[in-house]
């Protein structure tokens, strides 16, 4: 099915020029995930890897911005699958194809070891059994460490990620340091680093980060994206990366 069914709503992002089916209730896309995807910078003609997709939204922004050459989306659950499929096909993307596989597998069908320019991810942010749990089974899966932990996640990527090729990962940023020893353990050495802080008074609840496998040492922090000013509005550089999403 195309269009949006029961259950379920149409949304648009990037000003229109791409529509999201996902499910009226369960795990929806956030603003992180529009956050992530701009973030990431593979350059035309890369090949992507994208991990736990969700219903696709990472992989159609960077499909349609970035100009890849391939994009694959990674999914666990069959249906929230199925739906990355349905937007592929209803936006026209045709540089993106979707697996459904557990990317703690040693061995995915079609997912050669080493084979991608860049691995983008937006690992649970919650562990397991750490403050309220939704009802919903997706829900759960996609903010809490239910299934894949965040080790999970960079493991997988150490694997899929050409040497010298890159992951960008959006995470919570109370998790910092345990994201970025992961990181260092598996190789994949932090270059960028940005924080997102709700409001320029309050800490920063979530970090971006953009790592080299086999990189060195330097990394380039630069300066926070502060997402709201005074009565809830965008700041201009978050309305320019979000407020196409409608």
């Amino acid at each position: 099915m195309m269009n949006a069914s029961v259950g379920e709503t149409l949304d648009s992002i990037l000003g229109g020029s791409l529509k999201v089916i996902q499910p009226r209730h369960g795990y929806r896309f956030s603003a992180d995930a529009v956050l992530l995807a701009d973030f990431a910078r593979p350059k035309p003609g890369a090949r992507v890897l994208e991990l736990g997709a969700g219903c696709g939204v990472v992989a159609m922004i960077l499909a349609r911005l970035r100009k890849p050459r391939e994009v694959v989306a990674l999914e666990l659950q069959p249906a929230m699958a199925r739906r990355a499929e349905r937007n592929r096909l209803l936006n026209g993307i045709d540089a993106m194809s979707v697996v459904c596989a557990d990317l703690r597998e040693k061995v995915i069908p079609g997912l050669a070891p080493q084979s991608f320019d860049w691995v983008v991810a937006n690992p649970p942010y919650r562990a397991a059994a750490r403050g309220h749990e939704s009802p919903s089974l997706s829900r759960r899966l996609g903010r809490s460490e239910h299934a894949a932990t965040a080790a999970d996640f960079i493991h997988a990527a150490a694997r899929y990620v050409r040497y010298g090729g890159r992951m960008a990962v959006v995470f919570a940023a109370s998790r910092s340091a345990e994201l970025i020893a992961q990181l260092h353990a598996h190789r994949l050495e932090p270059k960028r680093i940005r924080m997102v802080h709700p409001r320029a008074e309050t800490r920063a609840s979530t970090i971006l980060v953009e790592a080299r496998k086999g990189g060195g040492a330097e990394v380039v922090v630069e300066p926070p994206l502060i997402l709201y000013r005074e009565k809830s509005a965008y700041t201009e550089e978050a309305r320019t990366i979000l407020e196409p999403i409608s």
